[in-house]
């Protein structure tokens, strides 16, 4: 298993079909969820300053991904996130995860954001514990389907926060 940095031939164009092909087969989204995954990846492949995204391979196949972006008042936004179904089991979520709030830390960011949907149990499970708190839900009809959207965040500049890599625990947590 590798986490390497984005940016080989066919790698944004991996993570739109990727998104698209997997969020129908599991969820039944329609094609505007992957028009919303090219428009982030389009964003990204602009090249806006302070971004970075990562592709996770086993066995030389790309099988997720993780984007983290700049939002807004030292805000980053975490998007994006995937582990093909295949590759499951092996911690790559929270490798990636791990990786992306590494990178906000080190560029200086306080907060980390996300907004995701409370369908996806397993991607909510790695968000929390990897100390992300859920500060607002709110029910929508998107991607044909109706769902709860629902918004996390992480505070970078609490101590507890900084011991969660690679499946550490926070101090005091057990």
């Amino acid at each position: 298993m590798e986490i390497r940095e984005l940016g080989r031939p066919g790698d944004l164009g991996w993570v739109v079909a990727a998104h698209g092909e997997q969020y129908a087969r599991e969820f039944g989204w329609d094609a505007s969820f992957e028009a919303l995954v090219a428009r982030i990846v389009a964003d990204f492949g602009a090249g806006a300053a302070g971004s970075r995204a990562w592709i996770a391979e086993l066995e030389g196949r790309r099988v997720g991904c993780v984007f983290c972006v700049p939002g807004r008042d030292s805000t980053a936004v975490l998007r994006l996130l995937l582990v093909d179904p295949a590759a499951r089991g092996h911690g790559l979520g929270t490798r990636l995860v791990a990786t992306c709030v590494d990178f906000a830390r080190t560029e200086g960011y306080e907060r980390l954001r996300l907004w995701t949907n409370d369908v996806l149990a397993a991607a909510r499970r790695i968000y929390l514990d990897a100390g992300f708190r859920l500060v607002a839900e709110r029910p929508h009809h998107s991607f044909g389907a109706d769902l709860v959207g629902q918004d996390y965040e992480l505070d970078l500049t609490n101590r507890a926060t900084r011991a969660v890599r690679l499946g550490d625990r926070p101090p005091g947590s057990g």
